[in-house]
């Protein structure tokens, strides 16, 4: 598993170009979410904000809807968000998480792309891709999770707000500071 980007190895094997396709971090500052939301709360702002989140994304992203239904035995299981990615040509679940990632999260989404590509892909298509989107990942333990996956799985992290630009100055400021006063 690349160790920068948390993809499964099945996803890159797959799709060895989702490397620059997929973000593995996406800036949602323009949702307002406060410190302590819930899944429910970032479903509904990025539905009442998805232009702004399929920019956030890229622009090869296609909606297709929300609390997707798949039939799987008796009972029928809601993909949060799904997506066509054009490009890749293929279905892209996410799965919303406001707790950070844990690695059970993998087996729902196992069970969500081998529903979609069972059931509602088209002959034409790609096989699905899963994105976990949560607040923030360890990196060992999302590489320990994805490293057996038969998944084409990736983790990504959001981003509440971006830090403000007179933090980012002041601290650019002190760091060339710094570095002249160190020559």
């Amino acid at each position: 598993m690349d160790r920068d980007k948390m993809m499964s190895p099945k996803l890159l094997a797959e799709y060895p170009q989702s490397e620059f396709m997929l973000k593995d971090k996406a800036v949602v500052d323009f949702l307002n979410l406060p410190k302590a939301h819930n899944e429910h709360h970032l479903h509904r702002e990025l539905l009442e904000h998805m232009k702004l989140f399929i920019l956030e994304l890229g622009k090869v992203f296609l909606f297709v809807d929300s609390e997707f239904g798949v039939q799987v035995g008796g009972s029928t299981k809601r993909i949060d968000l799904l997506f066509f990615h054009r490009a890749l040509q293929c279905l892209v679940a996410i799965e919303l998480k406001a707790v950070d990632f844990q690695p059970e999260f993998v087996g729902k989404m196992d069970m969500y792309l081998e529903a979609l590509d069972r059931d509602v892909k088209r002959d034409n298509e790609n096989p699905s891709i899963g994105i976990i989107l949560c607040p923030s990942a360890d990196k060992s333990m999302v590489e320990y999770t994805l490293s057996r996956s038969l998944s084409p799985t990736m983790i990504a992290e959001y981003q509440r707000k971006l830090i403000p630009q007179e933090v980012m100055k002041k601290s650019l400021e002190e760091y060339c500071t710094f570095l002249k006063n160190n020559k």
